[in-house]
């Protein structure tokens, strides 16, 4: 899939297919977001990519919005130092953003769906996973074939008019 058709035919999966995904895939995903923009170069992140079930089902329970992470074929979850205030803090989560759109990118490439969801539940996150308690677990990233239709372009998507968002030499 060209880029651009990768971009018009992400959306938010969150029903998926009982298949799981090939290592080299999922490896290509974190490479995705390891190559992503970071201010100054800095990396102050980390991804723990998760295929155990038992997990998976455990991880669900972290946010009321991460149910689909249970059926997921694996869920990526981001993390940085939790030493963060301020202004790093911000870069920090610009960061992950950054990593987050690279690999739902590179994922819908190759036919993956994915769907992310906020960590409410921190301490209980950094419990399944063995996160030590410095860092700080942001975001959950589930990726799995959808269950309902595949990923190609959206011709029309639910987004306010171009015009309205867009503006051009000024406000």
């Amino acid at each position: 899939m060209e880029t651009w058709d990768a971009l018009r035919a992400r959306r938010n999966v969150r029903a998926y297919e009982d298949r799981t995904i090939p290592a080299e895939h999922l490896e290509r995903i974190v490479e995705a977001g390891w190559r992503s923009p970071s201010a100054s170069n800095r990396q102050r992140w980390g991804f723990v990519v998760v295929t155990d079930r038992a997990t998976l089902q455990a991880l669900s329970a972290v946010w009321q919005g991460a149910g689909h992470v249970a059926t997921s074929a694996a869920t990526i979850v981001l993390v940085t130092p939790g030493d963060a205030e301020g202004r790093v803090a911000l870069l920090d989560q610009y960061d992950l953003g950054q990593a987050t759109m690279a690999m739902l990118l590179v994922a819908a490439d190759l036919g993956i769906g994915s769907g992310h969801a906020a960590i409410g539940d921190k301490e209980e996150c950094r419990r399944i996973l063995s996160i030590p308690a410095d860092e700080d677990p942001c975001y959950l990233l589930a990726l799995g074939y959808p269950a309902d239709r595949p990923l190609r372009p959206i011709g029309s998507p639910n987004r306010r008019p171009l015009d309205e968002v867009v503006h051009r030499g000024r406000w």
